[in-house]
């Protein structure tokens, strides 16, 4: 059976078009797509050549596409409406109700989304991204006292890509100390978090899962068994309870998903607005 070909059509890098279809696609079980992504759509030319792409795609399948858009310009639009798909283009959607709502045109000004026009914006996410890197893992920098945040967990708990992405979607200063045997053995707050508690926030996963990817990580080893990966786990939640560390179970969670639910139970300004 063939598989629906979805197109992200942009103007610029199409990761709007990809996270807002993505989006509708996950409210629809069962079905397959093929996805592909053309970015840097800006000419009227390029448009066509985008028409004969999709047009083809439908030659060769029982299923019409589905198309993606995020495209400012009217032409460039206009061409692409033309495929023989399902166009779906989020900017005509959107920008004439708010043009009417707010009685101005709108600039039709392609980039600004994901560009650098706001250059402090983009600056933010930079320094947010190097301060991540320089504290990953409790090692380097251990400048605990600058971070907005400090996760804490087991390794391989999720902690350093949810740094990673708060710094580089929202500019957030996050830092994160992977809990040892040691810490976990003594039972109390490592003395390098003790100043920065009201900063901690904990990750925690199922075991079956840390297992699973423990055991990619070093195969057969003691880290990955189930007895260790049990232990880990029931002392590091145990210590969140003692400390009264807020936390997440991490298991059935996306990364953006882990992202926004740190943001809103920690109550943090995010420097950069998506």
């Amino acid at each position: 059976m063939s598989k629906r070909t979805v197109f992200f059509v942009s103007d610029q890098t199409g990761v709007t078009a990809e996270t807002m279809g993505h989006s509708l696609l996950t409210q629809f079980d069962g079905a397959e797509y093929q996805s592909v992504t053309l970015p840097f759509i800006a000419t009227v030319s390029q448009a066509a050549e985008v028409v004969q792409r999709i047009d083809l795609a439908a030659r060769e399948s029982s299923l019409r596409p589905i198309v993606f858009a995020t495209l400012v310009d009217d032409p460039v639009r206009a061409v692409v409406q033309q495929a023989n798909a399902l166009v779906l283009d989020f900017f005509a959607a959107f920008l004439g109700p708010l043009e009417a709502e707010l009685a101005m045109p709108s600039a039709h000004a392609s980039g600004r989304a994901h560009g650098m026009a706001d250059l402090a914006a983009y600056t933010a996410r930079i320094n947010a991204t190097n301060f991540a890197l320089a504290n990953d893992d409790g090692t380097g920098a251990r400048d605990y006292g600058g971070a907005d945040v400090v996760l804490i967990g087991v390794s391989r708990s999720g902690k350093t890509p949810t740094c990673l992405y708060l710094a580089l979607q929202y500019g957030v200063l996050a830092a994160n100390y992977p809990l040892a045997q040691e810490d976990l053995d003594a039972g109390g707050l490592p003395a390098v978090l003790a100043p920065h508690r009201k900063k901690l926030f904990g990750l925690t996963i199922r075991p079956d899962r840390l297992q699973q990817i423990r055991q990619e990580r070093r195969p057969g080893s003691r880290y990955a068994s189930l007895p260790q990966v049990e232990f880990e786990l029931r002392e590091a939640l145990a210590l969140f309870a003692r400390l009264g560390v807020p936390y997440l179970d991490t298991t059935e969670c996306s990364i953006e998903e882990i992202a926004s639910r740190i943001l809103d139970r920690q109550r943090l300004q995010r420097r950069v607005r998506l």
